[in-house]
Formats: structure tokens, sequence, C-alpha cells
């Protein structure tokens, strides 16, 4: 049973940092596709990035590109986004996913393991 668990949410100042850690484990990643999901008060879930395991292909939502970066660890089973320059309408609560796939998707009926989220709120 894959399970996923996000950490590293909080309450930063708009042009402020946050790193966010999604922790997998159950399986063997090294073919699995992550990615980063956002959904704020009110709104549909949308999404942010997602990145190969294997070959650290990545892949960007448009109004994120150059502010946010996904990254992993393999030793540690860790997918990561750093979120830079952040803006009041990034608040959301940020869930990662994962699928055993070799492509990379935005759409979230594509993936079949989700985490719980972390709340990510930026003040003006």
């Amino acid at each position: 049973q894959v399970q996923l668990v996000e950490s590293g949410g909080g309450l930063v100042q708009a042009g402020g940092s946050l790193r966010l850690s999604c922790a997998a484990s159950g399986r063997t990643f090294s073919s699995y596709a992550v990615g980063w999901f956002r959904q704020a008060p009110g709104k549909e879930r949308e999404f942010v990035a997602a990145i190969s395991w294997s070959d650290g292909d990545t892949y960007y939502t448009e109004s994120v590109k150059g502010r946010f970066t996904i990254s992993r660890d393999n030793a540690k089973n860790t997918v990561y986004l750093q979120m830079n320059s952040l803006k009041p309408e990034d608040t959301a609560v940020y869930s990662c996913a994962a699928e055993n796939r070799r492509l990379l998707s935005d759409l979230e009926d594509d993936y079949s393991y989700w985490g719980q989220g972390t709340q990510v709120t930026v003040s003006s």
C-alpha cells in the first residue's frame, strides 16, 4: 500500500518561501510519477507540478514557473516542492499524489495515491 505524507506548510508573508515535503512509503517508486496539486477555498483542485522519479523530468503549471521547483531525493523516498516569491493567491491546501506511470500528467484522475494535504497560507 502506497502512503504519502506531506509536511512543511504554514503561514508566510508575500514574497517569502516554503518547502513542502512528500514522504512516500510502501513501494519502490523508481517507475512512479509524483505530482503536487492545490485547492483554494471555494475552488477546484488544480495541478501545480510533477516529477518523474526515474529520470527527474519535471512539468509545471504556468502560474508557478520560475517560482516553484519540484525535486526528489531517491535515498529518502521524498519529493519536495520549493516555493519562492509566494503570493496570496498561492494560498491553498497542497497535496501530493503518485501513480505508477512514466509519463507526467496534470490530471488528478491520473493519480491513484494521495496524501492528506498541508495548508499553505500567504498573507499580503
